[in-house]
């Protein structure tokens, strides 16, 4: 599929159940990287950009989620994309660049020359194409997407200096106490193979300091209870910040939106921004309606085909409505995620909520947050199979699955 002289590998980091707490209850149905945003799985976004790379011959997905869980998906996108794409399943967490190594044999089976490394949980326009020419001209092993935020917001990330001219890597601390940068780390990487030595190194380095550790057995016990797994690496502080300033690693900045999709506000907020991408990726998969024959559609809206939804009802901006939705008569959806099997009933209204799947909402009801995606209770997230009955108020709420609403409810947790 690519040429002699250049193939590149992607390798996408999609966690597994331990990680993904934050973002229950939807992970309580699915892997937080399948959990659909603007229609499609979390993990398809970077899937999809990464075909844009010339000489793209294989995309490998690592985690420690059971196999099972993705059979299914990767087949069914290996045929749609026509790359292989196949899961890696970790024995346990290595941390991200060890768990990268773990798999080293898999990934040079086709000699790249180029590895792509994203994380699933990031949301931008992956600009790989680009990143990958820039990292080229720049000669390092290893090249990292970043982008300026908000000196309020910075201390959260991994927090970098880059050499103005240069683009080099001069300085990298993961969350630090004190502001160093409103340059952040986005999660996205290109890497020639010398990754692998890079990170062997890291290994050999802590069995030598091991190996001449003279201490008493109390204070043995002391850093034993600090220390990491041997076989735990973690990129940004054993790799990126060891390697800054020595003219190995450089940085590719992008100007347009980016965003981390910890929690499922995070996740309504960045099934928007997808959308809004859809404009010029995939446009034919953005719907419209004028309220003759089709729903009245404002702004960026994905419905899946198998859904039904009535001439009367008025949908956008942000909505994304699964397959086999109902949308009743004069029901009207703002900022919102409707997922698989959903009935909504006449003249309800949802606003800034995700509704899961199977879930009911009767005639008359509302179910609404107010839109603070980084709150616990900033939007309203209803579980599977939950029914709220008619005429019902939903207000900043989360409830679980299989929960029966007869009476209204704000700012609580149903469990």
């Amino acid at each position: 599929m690519g040429s002699s002289e250049e193939r590149v590998v992607a390798v996408i980091m999609v966690g597994g159940p331990t990680k993904g707490t934050r973002f229950r209850p939807l992970s309580l149905n699915v892997p937080k990287p399948l959990f659909p945003l603007a229609g499609q799985p979390m993990v398809h976004h970077p899937i999809s950009a990464c075909r844009n790379i010339p000489n793209l011959v294989q995309i490998y997905l690592i985690g420690f989620y059971e196999e099972r869980e993705f059979a299914l998906y990767v087949s069914s996108i290996s045929h749609e994309l026509r790359v292989p794409v196949r899961y890696l399943r970790e024995d346990k967490p290595h941390g991200s660049a060890g768990g990268l190594y773990s798999f080293r044999d898999h990934i040079m089976e086709e000699s790249p020359s180029h590895i792509v490394l994203l994380n699933c949980d990031v949301c931008c326009s992956f600009p790989l194409e680009a990143m990958l020419g820039a990292h080229k001209s720049y000669g390092g092993i290893g090249t990292m997407l970043v982008i300026k935020v908000s000196a309020e917001s910075a201390s959260q990330f991994g927090e970098l200096v880059a050499d103005l001219e240069t683009k080099e890597l001069l300085h990298y601390t993961e969350k630090p106490e004190t502001f160093v940068s409103n340059l952040i780390n986005c999660g996205v990487y290109i890497f020639t193979p010398e990754i692998f030595s890079a990170i062997e190194d890291v290994f050999k380095q802590r069995k030598e300091r091991a190996n001449l550790r003279r201490v008493s057995s109390f204070e043995a016990l002391l850093s034993a209870t600090k220390a990491l797994p041997a076989d735990f690496v973690r990129l940004d502080q054993d790799i990126l910040s060891p390697l800054a300033g020595k003219k190995q690693l450089y940085t590719f900045e992008t100007l347009d939106f980016w965003e981390q999709i910890k929690t499922p506000g995070m996740s309504l907020r960045c099934s928007g921004l997808y959308l809004c991408q859809y404009r010029h990726t995939s446009p034919q998969l953005l719907a419209s309606g004028d309220g003759t024959k089709k729903a009245t559609i404002t702004g960026d809206v994905y419905i899946h085909p198998s859904a039904k939804v009535h001439p009367s009802a008025k949908i956008g901006p942000n909505v994304s409505i699964s397959a086999n939705a109902r949308i009743g008569a004069g029901v009207r959806l703002i900022s919102c995620i409707i997922l698989d099997d959903v009935e909504i009933m006449e003249n309800a209204v949802v606003i800034r909520s995700i509704v899961g799947w199977k879930s009911t909402i009767g005639k008359w009801s509302r179910v609404q947050g107010e839109g603070d995606y980084n709150a616990k209770l900033g939007i309203t997230i209803l579980g599977e199979a939950v029914d709220v009955e008619d005429e019902v108020v939903v207000i900043n709420s989360v409830v679980l699955p299989n929960k029966t609403l007869t009476v209204s409810v704000q700012e609580e947790i149903i469990l």
